[in-house]
């Protein structure tokens, strides 16, 4: 216990200070310079990003024009080109384009101090993503196709895990689960942290709009419900060190990925369940009662607090030890 103590004093003295530096090209100042069409700060804070902000390109669909917007939009024959998977683009010049009934935004990305282009930004959103690496983190989980992958794979888990428990071969948490709190924990905090979620997706979505083009991991400097989402992705960080390493002082090392694996499924379920119930009320209660059942569960059930004087094992009540026979009183 005092190692886990230890590494929490020191990552919750490393939030105070953590964020997420971007890596920034020097654009031409020819390009930063152009007419100021646009008003920086209001844009800023409408769209979250300006002049000199940096994207990286995350389709092979970015099409950028070389000629500019107007010309473009009154039907003017124009040229472009192709923007490669990962090339990192900064926002050189922004300008309105009233006339244009598509998109009246115009970005125009520059790939070095030579080469840049203009593109509506709706069709600019949808191919790049900001140039950190937790901006991509999110985007990848928010992509339905990855969320309808990862329900596969809970479900190809969880039977396997299931199968398994029938045949009394291994342990999952909840159920058949080993004495130690950080996996009833880890599940517990991971549906909180996906309520959460939900919770601004709903109410301030701007908030978290603006997380992921400036996606601080330091909670000390948000709005409160975006630090308590910030909070429980730290403490599902610590809880998932410690039910690994504890897990596999409990269980031999093929029953510890077992239970692993069960766990990750039981997990991702928690996560996909609670982001989408908790669009009503209803999904809150649901939520309290899990996290009722959760702790009923390890604390009836799992929770050993004695010893056996004879195997030294935990057992979870006095009387016949079910690892060695010895009766404890």
């Amino acid at each position: 216990m005092r190692r886990y103590n230890f590494f929490v004093c020191l990552l919750l003295l490393a939030l105070t200070s953590v964020s997420c530096q971007q890596y920034r090209i020097s654009p031409d100042t020819s390009l930063t310079d152009s007419l100021n069409v646009v008003d920086t700060v209001v844009f800023r804070q409408l769209h979250h990003y300006a002049r000199n902000y940096n994207f990286r390109a995350s389709t092979d669909s970015l099409t950028l024009t070389s000629q500019l917007p107007e010309e473009k939009v009154s039907g003017l024959p124009v040229d472009s080109f192709e923007v490669e998977r990962d090339r990192v683009l900064v926002v050189a010049d922004i300008r309105i384009i009233k006339a244009d009934t598509i998109d009246s935004v115009w970005i125009e990305l520059a790939q070095d101090q030579s080469v840049s282009g203009w593109v509506r930004e709706s069709d600019m959103l949808k191919n790049v993503t900001p140039d950190d690496p937790v901006s991509r983190f999110i985007m990848f989980f928010s992509n339905r196709h990855h969320q309808f992958f990862l329900f596969l794979l809970i479900v190809l888990i969880m039977g396997y895990t299931f199968s398994m428990i029938r045949k009394r071969q291994a342990y999952i948490v909840h159920f058949r689960d080993i004495a130690t709190f950080y996996p009833t924990s880890l599940a517990v905090m991971v549906a909180i942290s996906a309520t959460i979620y939900s919770y601004i997706q709903q109410h301030d979505p701007e908030m978290w709009r603006h997380f992921y083009f400036h996606p601080l991991l330091n909670p000390l400097v948000h709005p409160f419900p975006l630090a308590l989402f910030l909070v429980s992705a730290w403490m599902i960080l610590v809880l998932f060190i410690a039910s690994v390493d504890d897990t596999f002082r409990h269980l031999t090392p093929l029953g510890a990925v077992v239970y692993l694996l069960g766990l990750f499924g039981v997990c991702a379920f928690n996560y996909l369940f609670f982001s989408t119930v908790t669009t009503s009320v209803l999904g809150y209660l649901v939520l309290v009662a899990y996290i009722a059942f959760a702790f009923y569960q390890y604390f009836t059930r799992i929770r050993s607090p004695y010893i056996c004087g004879n195997c030294g094992k935990q057992i979870h009540s006095k009387g016949r030890c079910p690892h060695c026979g010895t009766i404890n009183e």
